[in-house]
């Protein structure tokens, strides 16, 4: 987390951000975000024939964007919008950029649970959402936003090639 910050760059020109106004989108940012985990946890307990197969998704996911996170050093977007982290400040330092988990994550669940039309509806509009509130804020590059769903798509295929059993299991279940 600290060497997000140690190791950030300097900031970089990005045709969206330098053309949107900043808007305060804090309130999905952070206490947004808690819903969306507080969701996903009642989800898996709703539903524990797909937990193993999810979790080592995310495991997985969060593993994938630690290393992105290590190569990539551009700082912080100027004037972006102060965040409350104290909710998450064992889980990021707000410095870790590339590539945007709040829209990555709900995406990596919309493919898992893609059978499900109503969750795929439910996770592909918290990933909508979620990106739209980064750009909003300037909290996120338009290359971190964009990147994440096509970085969540690859590791799904990469669980399902590691996980074969996990996502049988999860197939026939869900």
């Amino acid at each position: 987390m600290k060497y997000a910050v140690t190791r950030a760059g300097n900031p970089t020109t990005d045709l969206l951000l330098d053309n949107l106004p900043i808007v305060n989108t804090d309130l999905v940012f952070s206490e947004g975000a808690l819903l969306f985990v507080l969701f996903v946890i009642v989800l898996l307990f709703l539903k524990p024939e797909t937990i193993s197969f999810t979790l080592k998704s995310i495991a997985t996911f969060i593993i994938v964007r630690s290393i992105f996170v290590t190569m990539t050093h551009l700082g912080p977007f100027p004037g972006h919008i102060i965040t409350d982290l104290n909710s998450f400040r064992y889980l990021t330092s707000g410095s870790d950029l590339f590539f945007s988990g709040h829209v990555g994550m709900p995406f990596l669940l919309a493919l898992l649970f893609w059978r499900d039309k109503r969750l795929r509806i439910v996770f592909i509009a918290c990933s909508i959402i979620a990106s739209v509130a980064v750009i909003l804020g300037h909290l996120h590059y338009t290359i971190d936003v964009f990147s994440a769903f096509f970085i969540a798509y690859g590791v799904y295929h990469i669980s399902q090639h590691f996980f074969k059993k996990d996502h049988e299991l999860f197939l026939t279940t869900h």
